[in-house]
């Protein structure tokens, strides 16, 4: 990961900076990290980039892109993280998925917490955006089923989205551990792309200090509008 990479910023004020992450950065090196500690985090490149420390509100998985909240100071935190602890934020994601997804469902099956087996409520919302065929063939069929899929979590477990996408069969493209290698493949053999379509999008929230109320997008990477090219999708 070169440290020249510059991070979008998408909204600023005295308390918080939001930016947009990349695919496969993490947020902070945790003691246990493999494989990772010769890639910047997020937190080193805002460190070099705007010269100041900063105190992540919430966790964004390293294989998704998109917004994160940061504090400016460790007393703001509690603040805005109780935004997410009581559910008084609204997420949303975009995916895109294997096969044509439900027009609306939701998903509630339990997910292993971090703390190895115990299994916690989740609970995610399913919108089907679009769909699409494509006369390219995946096994075992002639040709291949994708839908971009709008997601709101109203619960925060580790890889909760990834699970519950595949849980119902339609697994995220790019996605290594959950996901249908033979459609990752295809993606990455036709249009070069091999990151996880899951981008953490916008957040609502009326703003604890200033109580304005924001509505916070971060744009997609590259690889989407690739995508929505092909898939002739437009926004």
């Amino acid at each position: 990961m070169s440290s020249i990479m510059e991070l979008d910023v998408i909204y600023e004020d005295e308390y918080i900076l939001c930016v947009s992450k990349p695919n496969n950065v993490v947020v902070h090196h945790a003691h246990h990290s493999r494989n990772v500690a010769d890639e910047d985090s997020l937190l080193q490149m805002i460190q070099q980039q705007f010269n100041q420390k900063m105190y992540p509100i919430h966790r964004l998985d390293r294989k998704t892109s998109g917004i994160i909240l940061l504090a400016k100071e460790t007393g703001f935190v509690a603040k805005f993280q109780d935004l997410f602890t009581k559910n008084e934020i609204q997420k949303t994601y975009y995916g895109v998925v294997r096969g044509h997804a439900p027009e609306t469902k939701v998903i509630d099956s339990p997910v292993k917490g971090r703390d190895a087996n115990v299994y916690k409520d989740a609970e995610t919302h399913l919108f089907t955006v679009k769909t699409v065929t494509v006369d390219i063939p995946v096994k075992p069929y002639d040709t291949s089923r994708y839908s971009l899929i709008k997601l709101q979590p109203k619960t925060g477990r580790l890889h909760q989205l990834r699970i519950h996408m595949n849980k119902i069969s339609h697994p995220l493209i790019g996605d290594p551990k959950y996901g249908d290698k033979n459609h990752n493949t295809m993606f990455i053999d036709n249009f070069d792309c091999e990151n996880l379509f899951l981008h953490a999008h916008s957040l609502d929230f009326i703003h604890p200090y200033s109580n304005e109320k924001l509505s916070i997008k971060a744009d997609y990477p590259k690889d989407w509008y690739i995508v929505f090219e092909k898939f002739n999708w437009t926004l």
